[in-house]
């Protein structure tokens, strides 16, 4: 049996999820990561869009870290990330903080198989889609997923989390 490229993806695989594995050049000087990954992956053929496109977001909460996944274009609402993960407040966490907890680097970051399985928020959005599309877990890597696939294999609960 041939090792998994990533523990994104051996996750998937382990836990039987239909994925499909999108590659794309990673431009080292690009520090806007899923800026990048939109611009790679979508508008060709396969009809992408750039809200199928999710970004995974280190939070710092009371007591600990949770994970924030909604598409790259949008803004977090801090506040209702803290909601949906049944705390009173939340910020960014600090990215080496984020890199130790989930054992993926900035722009890697994927809510799949990560060290420590971290309470997740999945943007509600997520829903309206047949697949969407999140790192998996090496910068210029993503993964296609069915939302319904994503949000049983994190143990994510499902909410409205983008700033209006």
């Amino acid at each position: 049996m041939t090792r998994a490229a990533t523990r994104a993806i051996a996750a998937l695989v382990a836990a039987g999820v239909p994925h499909e594995v999108l590659r794309y050049h990673h431009d080292p000087r690009d520090h806007a990561f899923g800026a990048e990954a939109v611009e790679r992956l979508t508008g060709g053929t396969d009809g992408l869009r750039a809200e199928q496109v999710f970004k995974t977001l280190v939070v710092a909460v009371p007591g600990g870290l949770g994970v924030a996944v909604l598409p790259v274009p949008a803004k977090l609402s801090l506040k209702a990330a803290a909601a949906a993960l049944g705390a009173a407040r939340a910020t960014l966490a600090d990215p080496a903080a984020a890199q130790r907890a989930t054992g993926y680097v900035l722009g890697g970051i994927s809510p799949f198989g990560q060290r420590k399985a971290l309470p997740t928020v999945v943007d509600s959005s997520a829903l309206g889609f047949e697949k969407v599309l999140c790192s998996a877990g090496q910068r210029g890597w993503d993964v296609a997923v069915a939302p319904a696939d994503l949000i049983r294999l994190t143990g994510a609960v499902t909410a409205d989390v983008q700033a209006r």
